[in-house]
């Protein structure tokens, strides 16, 4: 009967420790970010911010195009994207285009920022 009870007392030990870990697990997971942030400014080359501009990203594996259409302060945001996906980026404003960037699978940053330069002449 002795050994009955040690026997249950240390299987509920080895559950509770069991499930503790699971669930510490799990917290660190939840805060954790998932994926990568890609951030910056569009701006003239007077570092002026330019609104209403459209950011164009494109995932090289897939070649899916996302955009963003940034606010008075030029700023834009993809978060969420995969660290192992290479990215382009670039700017349009009024028919302008601003150089193409890259974001590497091989950037290990969990935040990118990058300013995209539009040269309105």
């Amino acid at each position: 009967m002795k050994r009955n009870v040690i026997t249950t007392v240390t299987v509920a030990c080895a559950l509770f420790v069991a499930l503790s870990l699971i669930s510490a697990s799990a917290a660190d997971k939840k805060d954790k970010p998932v994926g990568r942030l890609l951030m910056g400014k569009v701006l003239d080359t007077q570092d002026n911010p330019l609104p209403d501009a459209v950011v164009y990203l494109t995932n090289t594996r897939n070649r899916a195009v996302k955009t963003y259409i940034v606010g008075n302060d030029g700023t834009y945001r993809f978060p969420a994207l995969n660290n192992a996906t290479d990215y382009e980026v670039y700017a349009q404003y009024k028919g302008k285009k601003s150089d193409s960037r890259s974001v590497s699978q091989f950037d290990d940053r969990s935040q990118v920022y990058l300013d995209l330069k539009v040269n309105l002449k």
